[in-house]
């Protein structure tokens, strides 16, 4: 019976067993130096950090019949305060856990379609993960993350995808070329709806111009006209009766001169011709003396 000496490094627990018992009180040992006493106590490291398992390419059928050849990352550790879970209940994890992983991709992958399986890898990985961490939790062991390298159709799903693509990208092409007539019809007609607003526009902007202008344009004759009435008025204020009747009776004379054999005066005609009557009226009541022949030699 001798000591034996152990030094547990920074990332590594010591799973101690004496005389063949694991002691869930002090039998793991965390990091530092620790002695045993040999041959009543024996110990197994435990690795507390993370590693990934590459599982191997697997062929899996999914829910249309199609095979799909597969190969995935498992990431995992040891959990801490159940280190020792990994040695007292399962014989070899990776190989435990590279077992539990292919069962678990078969049977998520069944439930799918191949459109599916290709398109929705996050699923996928999700999905292994918590299933694959629910079954290994007895064993002290975290999954932490599953992620999915490559799938693989078989060569004649290959095709036929490649034929869907093609036809896909296809319908795009023309559905593409068709929004951008649709686009291109929009934008002329738009064009031509701005294009008639404006002709509108400046056609009313022309007419309101126009009619503003003739406004305009009356406004100055019409008061061309009163300023001239005013002048007409004040200047009629200073002529007499008798100037009035003698431009009647040239106006007359210019009217004898046509062809005309019927005139009609208006009623205040007579009322200027009465000074003229007054006027003959005294001429003959008091007539020019006639000069006698005395008168003569007198002279």
């Amino acid at each position: 019976m001798f000591p034996i000496i152990k030094i547990v490094r920074q990332y590594e627990r010591l799973a101690v067993f004496t005389l063949g018992k694991f002691s869930d009180t002090g039998g793991l040992k965390g990091p530092g130096l620790r002695i045993l006493i040999w041959p009543f106590q024996t110990s197994t490291r435990i690795d507390l950090r993370e590693e990934v398992i590459d599982i191997p390419r697997q062929t899996n059928i999914t829910s249309d019949n199609a095979p799909l050849d597969i190969d995935f990352l498992v990431f995992l550790r040891p959990i801490e305060h159940q280190a020792q879970k990994v040695v007292l209940e399962v014989i070899n994890y990776h190989q435990a856990v590279i077992g539990m992983a292919t069962t678990i991709l078969r049977a998520v992958v069944g439930e799918m379609t191949v459109d599916e399986v290709l398109s929705q890898r996050e699923r996928i990985n999700d999905e292994l993960r918590v299933k694959l961490d629910d079954i290994t939790a007895r064993w002290g062991i975290k999954v932490t993350q599953v992620e999915i390298k490559e799938i693989e159709p078989a060569t004649d799903i290959q095709s036929a995808m490649n034929r869907q693509m093609a036809a896909e990208r296809l319908r795009r092409a023309e559905v593409t070329e068709a929004e951008g007539k649709r686009q291109a019809s929009i934008t002329v007609a738009e064009g031509e709806k701005q294009a008639g607003i404006l002709r509108a526009e400046g056609q009313r902007q022309s007419e309101i111009l126009v009619a503003e202008g003739d406004q305009q344009a009356s406004v100055l004759r019409a008061k061309g006209f009163s300023t001239a009435l005013d002048t007409i008025y004040s200047v009629a204020q200073n002529i007499d009766t008798k100037t009035l009747s003698l431009q009647y009776f040239e106006t007359l004379k210019e009217m004898g001169k046509g062809d005309s054999t019927k005139f009609i005066f208006p009623m205040e005609f007579t009322k200027l011709l009465g000074p003229f009557a007054s006027a003959l009226s005294v001429l003959n009541d008091n007539p020019t003396p006639k000069a006698t022949k005395q008168d003569v030699e007198v002279d």
